[in-house]
């Protein structure tokens, strides 16, 4: 069994399920945990992307699990929760919910019901889903990390697109928050991040969608330009991030909203 991370940093051995770990931050953040000697469970839709994420961690001498699953399915997870035991994986101990849609740059009366939901059940039910399979062994152990990574659209104003996916964050921050405080003094923390301004798939899908519309929906354009005219803020800086809360440090940091160091974006108040 694991033995439970103290502020020794006791790192090596610990496993740690990274939804969304096919790429951008979700690879990123799996990658410097395994770095680090932590066991990785990568979790996604698409098996091809999380086997090549694997093949790089074990190439440079970690251990990578692939699972593929849709996070927001509720039997895809508690299949998840029981493929992990039966692979003889310790309870995992960190949890990182870095799935994410966004999809269609359009007002809400103009908006899809299917992909609306879509959205809000990936972005929110996904990361509330994965929380109530592995939680309650943390609880046992009496330690743990809850990483989910929200955005800084989740803390601007509404603008006149993109409804649901800042809906989902919002309320996926409220979702951290509310479970930072049901885990109070267990040892388990829960906090949201924003990653910064990444050049991810689903920044390039943004682009498309923009440049594809002649409506409200092209606004977004101009944010997929900046990220791409400045190089945008590289993954990695989440991913030093999440290190931070699985150190030392993270024990005395639970229910909040933290930034990456020095982003393109400025910090600023989330609640």
């Amino acid at each position: 069994m694991t033995t439970i991370p103290t502020n020794e940093h006791v790192l090596p051995g610990t496993v740690a399920v990274v939804t969304g770990g096919g790429s951008g931050v979700g690879e990123a953040v799996a990658r410097e945990l395994a770095r680090h000697g932590v066991h990785v469970v990568l979790v996604g839709r698409t098996e091809a992307k999380l086997a090549r994420v694997a093949e790089a961690i074990r190439a440079a001498g970690g251990t990578a699990g692939i699972f593929a699953c849709d996070v927001a399915d509720p039997a895809q997870v508690q299949a998840l929760h029981e493929s992990v035991v039966a692979a003889r994986f310790d309870p995992p101990q960190i949890l990182v919910n870095a799935a994410g849609l966004h999809t269609e740059l359009v007002p809400i009366h103009q908006s899809t019901p299917e992909k609306w939901i879509r959205t809000f059940e990936t972005n929110t039910v996904g990361p509330y889903l994965i929380c109530r399979a592995f939680v309650p062994a943390m609880l046992t152990l009496g330690w743990g990390r809850i990483i989910n990574v929200s955005s800084a659209a989740s803390v601007h104003e509404p603008g006149n697109i993109g409804a649901v996916y800042q809906l989902s964050k919002v309320t996926l921050n409220f979702f951290t928050r509310q479970l930072a405080r049901e885990l109070e003094g267990s040892g388990i923390t829960a906090n949201a991040i924003h990653p910064g301004e990444v050049k991810t798939e689903m920044w390039a899908a943004i682009k498309a969608d923009a440049s594809s519309r002649s409506g409200p929906g092209r606004d977004a354009l101009g944010w997929a330009t900046w990220v791409e005219e400045t190089g945008g803020d590289p993954p990695e800086k989440a991913a030093e991030l999440v290190m931070e809360l699985v150190g030392p440090a993270g024990d005395r940091i639970n229910g909040q909203f933290l930034w990456i160091k020095d982003g393109l974006q400025e910090p600023r108040s989330a609640w």
